[in-house]
């Protein structure tokens, strides 16, 4: 871990976190999720590195060593961001990496910046134009439900210290199953205190996660993406034209979701993304790049190397 840099950009008058690795013109750029930051990449930075090419993921305003923003962030802001941080480095292509809600930022770059999108691959959750009006058949439990109501999560956390808060949710997201708590339960109460981490997360990872959120809080984390509003970008042809990899764990909650498996697996997806590879990991989960690195870097090696 000690050759991944660290250094801070001024972009639209915040101080941003970016982490970064090795050198040259081919560059990769890797995007997180919740509860996640630059460190959740730290397998596939370094072995992208190795192979040739330049790491770099940031962390989004808000989120980790990155200065919080006056106003909660929208995805046109990080979006922004990202593309700052890329002017600031004379980076003029890149290869998006998105997991989780990093999907969509890392989708909106070929769609609003196609000149700076050399490919892109997500993991965990396709590419989604919108969010599917199914999510509303969701129980009132549904772990996004609650987070979007300002002040629920934000009790339900205060609870805890930071570091159980990180632990509850990589556990809850571990799983195969959606996180929906009862009428009269909270979200964190869904994982008992005697529950182990998973196996492929140690503590020294748990320490370090929490070190950042104690930095950041969830203040901004809640807001961005879970109470983000609707934002229109003026797309009119949501056809992704980069070439595409899914990764999907077959294990991962986010199948559960209304209308999510028959999106990938019917042919919605590929009308939406004609240049796409899909690639299912079996056991793999909502953390299949932490859970399974080598795995997923080969993955990400034979398509960064494809498509170069």
């Amino acid at each position: 871990m000690d050759q991944i840099k660290h250094n801070f950009i001024h972009v639209n008058g915040l101080k941003l976190h970016v982490a970064e690795i090795g050198t040259g013109p081919k560059v990769v750029l890797f995007l997180h999720g919740f509860p996640e930051i630059w460190y959740s990449w730290r397998h596939q930075m370094i072995a992208v590195a190795e192979s040739g090419f330049r790491a770099i993921a940031p962390d989004y305003r808000g989120y980790g060593l990155s200065d919080q923003p006056p106003e909660p962030p929208c995805f046109g802001d990080v979006v922004s961001d990202l593309i700052g941080i890329l002017d600031h480095l004379k980076i003029d292509k890149v290869f998006a990496v998105g997991k989780d809600f990093g999907v969509r930022v890392a989708s909106l770059l070929p769609l609003l910046h196609p000149e700076r999108v050399s490919g892109l691959i997500t993991l965990g959750i396709p590419y989604l134009p919108l969010a599917p009006s199914e999510f509303k058949l969701l129980p009132e439990g549904f772990y996004m439900s609650r987070w979007e109501k300002p002040g629920r999560a934000e009790a339900d956390f205060g609870r805890f210290d930071i570091k159980t808060v990180v632990k509850n949710i990589y556990i809850l997201f571990s799983k195969s199953d959606v996180p929906i708590a009862a009428e009269n339960q909270e979200i964190m109460d869904l994982v008992q205190p005697s529950t182990p981490l998973p196996p492929w997360f140690t503590e020294e990872d748990l320490d370090y996660y929490a070190k950042l959120y104690e930095n950041s809080g969830f203040h901004t984390p809640l807001q961005f993406p879970y109470r983000v509003k609707n934002e229109d970008f003026g797309i009119t042809n949501p056809v992704l034209k980069v070439p595409y990899l899914f990764i999907m764990g077959a294990q991962d909650y986010v199948l559960k979701f209304p209308g999510i498996e028959d999106y990938i697996r019917n042919g919605a997806l590929n009308q939406l993304a004609p240049n796409l590879e899909t690639i299912e990991i079996p056991e793999g989960s909502h953390y299949v790049q932490e859970q399974f690195p080598d795995q997923v870097n080969q993955l990400l090696l034979t398509f960064l190397n494809k498509h170069i």
